[in-house]
């Protein structure tokens, strides 16, 4: 028996699929996944005042935030190796996520409420990251003055690279801490976006 398609088949496969039916399935395949507990890493993109956001959450909660500077194809690649290769576009997962970040951006949130995955942060990151959330909204600290908060005051270098590698920025404030001079430092959704997430709260 000859199981090659034949031109019948190849014309079906080469239809156009209606955007409807393909969101259709799309859903079923989301809601299949997730039954069956096969959706390890669930993501969605958030437009946002600085862009677009990519979000993704684990079971455990909010994994990642990416700005588009970052290339959210390169960050789901690297999510894919480091957590599980397991991964959907299932917006509905992260509803909640991106419902407090509107908030956040129309001024009507200043503090997160949201299961939060840190799983991909280690060691000292890790430990300055959840400090980051003690910084008020609406206020800064320095380098230096988180290095203290954290019990290592001379650790000012490792306190930038922990800010650096953020893997849940605005959630977790990065944002908020500035060099000692007040300039703004690095952040790794660029300048422009930590000036205006700084402009935000200020308002």
């Amino acid at each position: 028996m000859d199981d090659r398609p034949g031109n019948d088949d190849l014309a079906t496969l080469r239809a156009p699929v209606d955007a409807a039916e393909l969101a259709s399935l799309h859903r079923r395949l989301e809601r299949a996944a997730q039954a069956d507990g096969l959706l390890d890493v669930a993501y969605r993109v958030l437009d946002s005042p600085v862009g677009d956001l990519l979000l993704a959450a684990t079971p455990g909660g909010l994994v990642r935030i990416a700005f588009a500077n970052e290339g959210h194809d390169e960050v789901l690649e690297s999510l894919a190796s480091t957590l599980s290769p397991r991964i959907l576009h299932a917006p509905g997962r992260l509803d909640v996520a991106a419902c407090e970040l509107d908030e956040y951006f129309e001024r009507r949130r200043q503090v997160f409420d949201l299961d939060l995955d840190r799983s991909l942060s280690k060691g000292f990151r890790a430990l300055v990251q959840r400090r980051l959330p003690e910084i008020a909204y609406g206020r800064t600290r320095t380098y230096g003055e988180v290095a203290e908060i954290v019990g290592n005051p001379r650790a000012v270098r490792a306190v930038g690279s922990a800010c650096a590698t953020n893997p849940l920025p605005i959630v977790v404030p990065c944002h908020r801490v500035v060099r000692a001079d007040g300039s703004l430092g690095g952040y790794i959704g660029g300048l422009d976006a930590k000036a205006r997430l700084l402009e935000l709260e200020a308002a």
